[in-house]
């Protein structure tokens, strides 16, 4: 019942921009997308979910503020090396079976947080977490682009941040529910409540793996593994009319007669997109969007909240990062990727330099929350929509998923990074913090402007022509 309320809420979410169109995008398609995109629910869960956590981690482990940055940033090391080691799995089992360890991760690693007996050991269980996150950042995006039609791609790989960003929510709503429920006096909710913010993971992580059980493979990986019989009605299912003619198309794209040879990523043909994938990635985390996420509730007593209502708070800027995210999604197909990151990078620059302003002049937590309720807006509307279907664009079939382990290994080194020395640069003036993502933003929509194509509309083929690669 669920599942198919959920279904009928992203096909009304889809139809805004073209009505007309949403009707070739077949019941099968929406659920298969649906199902992949879980694993960005769970990503999305789980990298936010600490953000409830740092007070007590604090207390309990009796951690500096470069401890506490190192406990958040022992996740992304995590992250990156999944990341980095994504398209080796994607491409030796196929998406389909990465899809389903990723649920096995999942729950190992936040049963694993959740009854950690010291420091050390939840270190190492956000580490494995931080390896499905990884994963997951790659393969669900890149799954979603492969059976997708060219027409609503865009839409619907934006289906996968659309569950990121809910999976965000429900982590921060989850939190706030949970230290309500161990508030109580005399309960020590601290040295509880931070348990089970992690440990609820696991049940969300067995239904995805059981899901994902029902999906079909890619398509475009069948046909690198020369199953085109597999592959040419799995797309007839997705509602390709044209899947005979497609199935010619990515045939030639892999290059059929070098394909069970190990083609050079870093050469020169490939420079383009490696360059651009760099960029997008790196002003994506230059913005400061995943210090907000990990040090939420943090950033909000900062500015002078008490903990009940900083936590309230959170909850407030994951409603909305997920209702821009869905305006998002409407016209991202329309409006094309590019124009999205320029509307993005100059919001968000505004909107940070006035939460810098903000700090800077003690003006409380209010002007702190509308400012950053604006930032968050903006994000979701540009780049948090834009640079995993970016990504799973503009490399060709046959080098696609190191490609897109590359940006998503270059977004988590800058994500580490950023997480990391944020507590420690907050801790002396949180406005030197903001005004740098700010200024970082301003050379973004100066980038954005000059070095960004177009994807929208356009086959994954036809990128490539356009991008120079034969």
């Amino acid at each position: 019942m669920c599942s198919n309320l959920k279904l009928r809420f992203v096909q009304q979410i889809l139809a805004v921009a073209q009505p007309n169109h949403i009707m070739k995008i077949n019941r099968y398609l929406l659920s298969s997308t649906l199902v992949a995109a879980l694993g960005s629910f769970l990503f999305g869960f789980d990298t936010a979910v600490i953000s409830g956590t740092t007070e007590a981690l604090r207390q309990v482990f009796q951690l500096t503020s470069s401890q506490l940055g190192f406990t958040v940033a022992s996740a992304l090391a995590g992250t990156i090396l999944g990341s980095l080691l994504a398209g080796k799995p994607a491409e030796l089992l196929g998406r389909k079976r990465t899809l389903m360890m990723l649920g096995i991760a999942y729950f190992v690693s936040s049963l694993g947080c959740g009854f950690a007996w010291n420091w050390a050991s939840l270190l190492s269980f956000r580490f494995l977490g931080g390896i499905a996150i990884g994963v997951a950042s790659v393969v669900s995006p890149m799954y979603i682009a492969e059976i997708a039609p060219p027409a609503s791609r865009g839409r619907l790989v934006a289906v996968s941040q659309f569950n990121t960003v809910l999976g965000i929510l429900v982590a921060y709503f989850t939190n706030y529910v949970i230290a309500l429920i161990f508030a109580s006096p005399g309960a020590d909710g601290a040295m509880v409540a931070w348990r089970w913010m992690f440990g609820i993971l696991a049940a969300p992580s067995v239904v995805f793996f059981f899901l994902v059980l029902q999906i079909p493979e890619s398509p475009r990986w069948l046909v690198k593994q020369h199953r085109f019989q597999e592959a040419l009605e799995i797309l007839r299912r997705l509602g390709n009319q044209d899947a005979e003619q497609l199935i010619g198309e990515i045939s030639e794209s892999l290059h059929e007669e070098t394909v069970r040879t190990r083609e050079p990523f870093y050469v020169p043909k490939y420079r383009r997109p490696i360059l651009l994938a760099i960029m997008v990635a790196t002003f994506n985390q230059l913005s400061g969007i995943n210090a907000l996420i990990y040090y939420t509730a943090d950033i909000f007593r900062m500015a002078g909240a008490e903990r009940a209502s900083a936590l309230f708070q959170s909850v407030i800027i994951g409603v909305t990062c997920l209702v821009a995210t869905a305006l998002a999604m409407s016209v991202i197909d329309r409006f094309g990727r590019k124009k999205l990151l320029l509307i993005g990078a100059a919001g968000m620059s505004f909107c940070l330099a006035v939460t810098a302003y903000a700090f800077y002049k003690k003006s409380g937590g209010g002007l702190v929350l509308v400012s950053l309720m604006g930032y968050i807006g903006f994000f979701a509307f540009s780049q948090g929509s834009v640079i995993w279907v970016f990504l799973s664009e503009i490399f060709p079939n046959r080098v696609r998923a190191r490609g897109q382990a590359l940006g998503s290994f270059v977004h988590w080194i800058w994500c580490a990074v950023v997480s990391w020395t944020f507590p420690i640069i907050a801790e002396q003036s949180g406005g030197h913090a903001f005004l740098f993502f700010s200024l970082m933003m301003l050379l973004q929509l100066v980038m954005v402007s000059k070095f960004l194509p177009e994807t929208k509309g356009v086959s994954l083929e036809q990128i490539q022509r356009t991008l120079g690669i034969e």
